[in-house]
């Protein structure tokens, strides 16, 4: 990963995101544009959710940039609305897991995802592995770009099986051997 230059733009590096990681919340939650409610409405919409004060102005002004200077509560109100935890908005690693699991709800909301999902469940880990290559494969040919995968895994060298025959690389959790 590479590390961001060091800016002297006057805005303090923890609110530097801050306004990019609320629109992608605000997508998230609302994907199709044409449903997408604008900012006033929003607002009434978090208002009505949490209890929390904040206007459709003032939700505009985070989102783009224009404001920057958030308060606490306003801060606890927009994360207990879109359901994320507060440092979301502050800490770039809380930020980059909320981002995988909004990548994985937003790819199953389509019907076809979740089939797909469904119908690998409770196949082998060879097969599983086949899968994830004709997937990637696919996605190369469709000028897609690479998707990270899921859960930390890590790579396993290669070994031998119980048959003698070298079985590949495989991506395994954080906590699991084979």
């Amino acid at each position: 990963m590479m590390e961001e230059p060091a800016h002297d733009d006057g805005v303090r590096p923890l609110l530097r995101k801050f306004d990019q990681r609320l629109t992608e919340l605000i997508h998230a939650v609302y994907p199709d544009e044409q449903q997408r409610p604008g900012y006033a409405r929003l607002a009434r919409e978090i208002s009505a959710a949490t209890g929390g004060s904040i206007s459709g102005t003032y939700l505009w002004e985070l989102a783009t940039g224009k404001k920057r200077n958030i308060t606490l509560e306003q801060l606890d109100v927009l994360a207990q609305f879109f359901g994320v935890p507060p440092e979301y908005f502050l800490n770039e690693e809380v930020s980059q897991r909320v981002q995988a699991q909004l990548a994985l709800a937003t790819a199953l909301r389509d019907a076809k995802v979740r089939s797909l999902a469904m119908r690998a469940s409770g196949l082998s880990p060879a097969s599983l592995d086949s899968l994830l290559t004709i997937v990637n494969e696919t996605r190369k040919v469709q000028n897609l770009p690479e998707v990270e995968p899921q859960g930390g895994g890590r790579r396993r060298r290669s070994r031998r099986g119980d048959d003698g025959q070298a079985v590949e690389d495989a991506l395994l959790p954080e906590n699991e051997e084979r």
